[in-house]
């Protein structure tokens, strides 16, 4: 929660007025922050400074975990968040590629388990490094992405967490997740806690001992429209001491997160928290 906290603050003191064509809005950003997430102390990296909801971003990673390419699918796993980009993105209505209402296009899980060979076929990136870390295997390329420039006019949003690099050292295993861009009030509470789930499940379904989750941001930036918010209300309040996710102990394969599994097989324990804050979102 510290590290959250000195990273707003951070942004706030040093950084640099830029702006952003997408969305129209200006963002006081920073580049380069570097945070960890102690999952072997199960210290689960929720923000407590406000309110803050685990399970959607459980929800949309377990999503992309199973390739989904539609916002529709999304919404039945409790996950609402590509409803705007699949479905308000002007850009993407009148993109060629969209095949209708809900359609994502080939972004995030779509490349993780179906990235297009050239010759034809798919590459599935996550059953790989699964089979690989289940054998105690790591070959230095333990590597799911989901930035495939080639197929970037494919989907309705490039991804921002793009790469997930795991390593294995004797039985405790290790992941790097790289994100070239950020939106701290709003995304990183989420994005924190999908990494921080990602190693942990991954762990768990290939026997290993979870050790510590690196996430590196390029660009780290608050809105304008944010930046009150931040700066009046949620970096004057205390953080209390970090929750501890339990994950149901049945999950003990891939095809159990592909099929059955529901974001109620997740639970958060001793969540403390201060009011909800009403950041504004921007498309």
């Amino acid at each position: 929660m510290r590290q959250y906290l000195d990273l707003c603050q951070r942004i706030i003191d040093e950084g640099v007025w830029i702006n952003n064509e997408r969305t129209g809005k200006r963002c006081l950003t920073v580049v380069n922050a570097d945070l960890e997430y102690r999952v072997d102390r199960n210290e689960f990296p929720l923000v407590t400074t406000r309110k803050s909801f685990y399970k959607a971003a459980i929800a949309e990673f377990l999503g992309y975990i199973r390739g989904y390419d539609s916002a529709a699918d999304f919404r039945n796993i409790g996950c609402k968040t590509w409803d705007a980009n699949a479905n308000l993105n002007d850009a993407w209505l009148d993109n060629p590629h969209r095949k209708g209402e809900d359609d994502m296009g080939r972004v995030y899980g779509v490349q993780g388990r179906r990235w297009a060979k050239p010759d034809g076929g798919h590459i599935d990136q996550l059953r790989k490094i699964v089979d690989n870390l289940s054998k105690g295997i790591d070959d230095r390329g333990e590597i799911m992405s989901f930035y495939n420039p080639g197929e970037f006019h494919m989907g309705c949003l490039r991804p921002c967490m793009h790469t997930h690099n795991f390593s294995l050292l004797g039985d405790t295993l290790y992941l790097t997740s790289y994100q070239r861009s950020c939106d701290v009030p709003l995304g990183l509470n989420f994005n924190q806690v999908q990494v921080y789930f990602f190693l942990a499940i991954m762990a768990q379904i290939t026997g290993h001992k979870p050790g510590v989750a690196y996430h590196k941001i390029v660009n780290a930036h608050i809105y304008e429209d944010q930046l009150e918010l931040m700066r009046d209300v949620q970096l004057k309040r205390k953080p209390y001491p970090s929750p501890k996710l339990i994950i149901n102990p049945d999950i003990k394969s891939l095809e159990d997160l592909e099929t059955w599994v529901t974001v109620d097989d997740f639970q958060v324990e001793g969540y403390q928290y201060h009011d909800p804050i009403a950041y504004p979102f921007s498309v």
